[in-house]
């Protein structure tokens, strides 16, 4: 495993803290690291506050341009459909991501739209597996699903 995965695992912790879904995102340019970010979707109340999505928005701002196509990105899910499409529209060079997501993966569980050949960007995509991000995932979902805040249950 790589240390930027490892920096990627790290953000995902700081979402766990946060009761958010653990995905954390690294970019890396040159060899260094130039933004990190993690899940804020919950705590922000905002529905694009994914980690990709603010990585590529503080990469931007580090670089000073709105290309990202020779950094890389390190994630610890696979990206959704709306993060896919905004590693195509940076321009990302790499992808390195780290556990497959079946309900909402587009680079390779739904669809590869990140090798799409009518984009007129393909960013290169790494599977480095990880069973550290697989687990996160799994127990941060087991432990949704027993909690009596998630009953379906209501009130009358």
């Amino acid at each position: 495993m790589s240390k930027y995965m490892d920096m990627a695992i790290k953000e995902a912790k700081k979402s766990l803290l946060l009761d958010e879904v653990p995905v954390g995102a690294v970019i890396v340019y040159q060899d260094r690291i130039i933004a990190k970010a993690h899940n804020l979707k919950e705590h922000s109340k905002n529905a694009i506050a994914h980690a990709e999505i603010l990585a590529i928005q503080k990469a931007c701002k580090k670089i000073g341009d709105w290309r990202l196509n020779e950094c890389t990105m390190y994630v610890t899910l696979e990206p959704c459909l709306m993060c896919a499409g905004a590693m195509i529209q940076c321009r990302l060079g790499t992808l390195v991501y780290a556990a497959t997501n079946h309900k909402f993966g587009y680079v390779e569980s739904i669809d590869q739209i990140l090798n799409n050949s009518k984009n007129n960007h393909r960013v290169k995509i790494i599977k480095e597996e990880n069973e550290e991000c697989v687990e996160l995932l799994q127990s941060f979902f087991q432990n949704k699903r027993k909690s009596p805040l998630n009953s379906n249950t209501k009130s009358v």
